[in-house]
């Protein structure tokens, strides 16, 4: 099937609240990010939607301050200067981006560290990996991403993936097009991981994740 993958990834297909679900962050956290003091350009301001690579953004967003405890101010300091210095449609994604939990930094060529937080000075870091891993792009430039569950840690599996070329952008579990939302629905109303395993073909422990996700989402 061809589609174009940028333009795909850009389309408004998410509300906020939705957004917030998904990366785990409380609602009124997620619009100050996004509509009070802006840190990323929306898909869509009327109606508010978000695209694809805003929810990433926001995923991006979320370690910087939940895992790593960078402040919203020094963020917007460092997406002035990268901007200066390397302009990206989409810098918390496109950009890996270290940090030493006080500053934030890019690796340039050589293996020199700039310093974003402070125009560009060197500076020692260390890699926000856990939550870039959770982000693939294949070989037409389409992303994948592959929310936390419950834990921000590297031993998550990555059990859920999101992407706009399955399911409208929804959940599933990965490697599928099973949508998560589904299989909480249909085991709340009292059918059991088992027989949902058996229908579905998937092991029980894929269909037991699956209702994990929706209940964490459900509850943040």
């Amino acid at each position: 099937m061809q589609y174009d993958a940028r333009r795909l990834m850009e389309t408004p297909i998410y509300g906020a609240a939705e957004v917030a679900r998904y990366v785990r962050v409380p609602y009124q956290t997620l619009r100050y990010w996004i509509r009070e003091n802006p840190l990323i350009e929306l898909a869509s301001l009327s109606p508010l939607r978000l695209s694809f690579m805003n929810l990433m953004e926001c995923h991006m967003l979320s370690s910087m301050r939940s895992t790593y405890r960078i402040s919203i101010p020094k963020v917007r300091a460092s997406l002035a200067t990268l901007a200066r210095i390397h302009p990206h449609p989409h810098p918390l994604v496109d950009q890996p981006f270290e940090t030493d939990q006080v500053d934030l930094f890019i690796r340039e060529l050589g293996d020199e560290v700039i310093n974003l937080c402070r125009s560009g000075q060197l500076a020692l870091k260390e890699i926000i990996g856990v939550h870039l891993k959770r982000i693939e792009v294949d070989a037409t430039g389409m992303y994948r991403f592959f929310p936390f569950i419950e834990e921000r840690t590297a031993r998550e599996p990555r059990s859920i993936m999101i992407s706009p070329v399955i399911s409208f952008g929804k959940p599933v579990i990965s490697g599928t097009g099973i949508s998560t939302a589904v299989i909480a629905s249909r085991f709340h109303a009292r059918e059991s991981v088992d027989a949902l395993a058996e229908e579905y073909g998937r092991p029980p422990r894929e269909i037991e994740e699956a209702i994990r996700w929706e209940s964490a989402a459900t509850a943040a």
